[in-house]
């Protein structure tokens, strides 16, 4: 890679790219791009029968995929299902074509996501259900036994997604357009919820709107485009059509930095054995947060261009370039705070300061670059 702070500042300059204005809460937005990931998805219609997902003997065609997404968002929103925006859908399986189909379904029918870790016992799973309040969970075969009595006593409908059930690709008009709706940036896209739960309590649940994840598309093309940059001779955007091996699984918010560049320029992912936890991109973040950010917004320890940061003392202070103290972040793909919990939300995000997360880790910042701990 090439000199790091040189091509960020290229990239991001006044008319570039990625350039940004300060935006009407006070963070910073791209200037250009997506507003909410309705109009990203839909770019995507005009890659056609490019390769998208390459899972096992399965090769899902961008074509297909869009057809599919926007039946179901037809289904979601008309007599079927009869949701409306705002509404949660729970999406628990393994990594398979009818995962993005169901998740890109939900962002056309204006309802909001709400990935699940496969990797949740029961107790787990229900506590977050509990949470949420899904009215539609889709689920895999293995995953039903977990839903199913929630479901059952909630009211809620469970579907399942692929495997023989629903979903199956294939029979779906390729010129079926998603519904007409009003999907407008401030509205809530996705709720992630990292950790494990304890006590009968559910992790947080960070909220992030439309957006919010048409910032970390942003993000994701920006970290795409300054690798180009490190590469001679390679201009950003017209190096060859990648193929992405997926790091992580769908459901983790670091797998979306993948899926979203790989929509971008309509390149294909490669789902298969995974790296060893704790390796990839999502180390770029000093700690953890990525649910927060919708994905990584640091990279080497430097912003993306809408990412400000800041250390602050015992005090409450801002503190001088080189002391460590606590790392606020702000910028267009943060979250808005926590579903069902606001007074962890008004600690992490507080009222009154402009946009502002908390991380609750220990850092500082040399020459515009985040350090954990404080050391290099």
């Amino acid at each position: 890679m090439g000199d790091l702070g040189r091509d960020v500042g290229a990239l991001s300059s006044s008319g570039a790219p990625f350039g940004v204005v300060r935006g009407e809460g006070g963070g910073l937005v791209y200037a250009s791009g997506p507003r909410t990931l309705v109009e990203f998805v839909e770019t995507t219609w005009a890659f056609g029968d490019r390769p998208f997902l390459l899972i096992g003997e399965r090769t899902c065609s961008y074509g297909e995929f869009f057809a599919a997404s926007s039946a179901l968002a037809v289904r979601l929103v008309g007599e079927e299902f009869g949701l409306r925006g705002g509404d949660r859908v729970c999406i628990a399986m393994s990594d398979r074509v009818e995962w993005q189909v169901a998740f890109w379904g939900v962002q056309l029918a204006g309802l909001v996501a709400v990935p699940v870790d496969t990797s949740w016992g029961e107790e787990a799973f229900t506590s977050v259900l509990d949470d949420c309040d899904p009215r539609l969970l889709f689920v895999d075969r293995e995953r039903l036994p977990r839903a199913a009595g929630w479901a059952d006593a909630a009211a809620a409908r469970v579907v399942v997604w692929g495997e023989g059930g629903e979903g199956e690709l294939g029979g779906v008009d390729p010129a079926l357009a998603p519904p007409a709706l009003d999907v407008r940036p401030e509205d809530f896209s996705t709720i992630f919820y990292a950790g494990e739960a304890s006590s009968g309590r559910p992790p947080l649940g960070a909220v992030a709107t439309h957006l919010a994840q048409a910032g970390a598309v942003m993000n994701a093309r920006f970290f795409a485009a300054v690798s180009d940059l490190g590469k001679r001779g390679r201009i950003p955007g017209f190096g060859p059509v990648p193929v992405t091996n997926l790091a992580y699984p769908f459901f983790h918010p670091a797998a979306f930095a993948d899926v979203y560049r790989a929509m971008a320029v309509g390149g294909a992912l490669l789902v298969g054995e995974r790296k060893e936890e704790g390796k990839g991109e999502a180390d770029a973040d000093p700690g953890g947060f990525l649910a927060e950010t919708c994905g990584a917004v640091l990279l080497d320890g430097r912003p993306t261009p809408v990412t400000e940061v800041r250390v602050t003392g015992a005090r409450g202070e801002v503190l001088p370039d080189g002391e460590a103290g606590e790392l606020w972040l702000r910028g267009q793909s943060l979250a808005r705070g926590y579903w069902g919990d606001p007074e962890a939300g008004r600690a992490a995000f507080p009222e009154g300061d402009g946009g502002w997360f908390l991380t609750c880790v220990r850092a500082a910042v040399r020459e515009g670059r985040v350090s954990r701990d404080g050391g290099e």
